[in-house]
């Protein structure tokens, strides 16, 4: 690509920018202007980075209704600051009722940690997902297929991560002071825009092991 070119590309989010500035001030719902006072999104969204998976298209929400945190296969790890950081301020501050992990058939993250190739310092985010693999291999492997076997994965994997976050002490505590708050699995099939319920929703922590549930 030309230096031309990224000039190009780099006037085209510029000109974007300048038609949603159009479009804010003739609004005249009075919404923006709401905006810029503060937040108060009900829904946590933790999805994949991939730019065909937008939070607020695919639950047909406004700006300012859903709070949203992105990563490669949308990973909920126990030591990943920046997730906890958000998981924290989602469930604290804002105040959310629901907490969506949302997957995505064909993602190219759970596809790559299915192989033993090499692909840079993201192999070592991608051995969370070899750590789901595990659990689920027996199953995993009878599956022929490998886009089907790939998109098995990618369901198994936004159970874990559910798991994952019901087992956070944020989201335990917010249960045990009486917090109205639901964790759902979900994946999208990016060829239909459908949001699908895997149907593992947690309200509570009394679907975890004693190992995993705090007193």
């Amino acid at each position: 690509m030309s230096r031309k070119d990224l000039e190009i590309g780099f006037d085209n989010i510029i000109n974007g920018n300048k038609d949603w500035m159009d479009f804010v001030k003739k609004d005249t719902t009075g919404r923006f202007e709401q905006l810029a006072n503060g937040q108060n999104p009900e829904i946590l969204w933790i999805g994949c980075a991939d730019s065909r998976v937008p939070a607020n298209e695919l639950t047909g929400r406004k700006p300012g209704e859903v709070f949203v945190h992105r990563n490669i296969a949308n990973m909920c790890v126990h030591s990943d600051m920046s997730m906890l950081a958000v998981l924290d301020y989602a469930v604290n501050v804002l105040k959310v009722k629901h907490i969506i992990v949302a997957g995505h058939y064909g993602c190219g993250g759970v596809a790559a940690s299915l192989s033993s190739q090499q692909y840079g310092i993201i192999d070592n985010w991608l051995c969370h997902i070899k750590d789901v693999y595990r659990l689920h291999a027996e199953e995993i492997d009878a599956i022929e297929d490998t886009g089907k076997k790939a998109d098995r994965l990618v369901e198994l994997n936004v159970k874990e991560q559910v798991w994952n976050l019901c087992s956070t002490s944020i989201v335990q505590n917010a249960w045990k002071n009486g917090a109205d708050l639901a964790i759902h699995g979900m994946v999208i099939n990016i060829g239909t825009g459908q949001l699908i319920d895997l149907g593992n929703t947690y309200t509570s922590n009394e679907s975890l092991g004693e190992v995993f549930k705090y007193l």
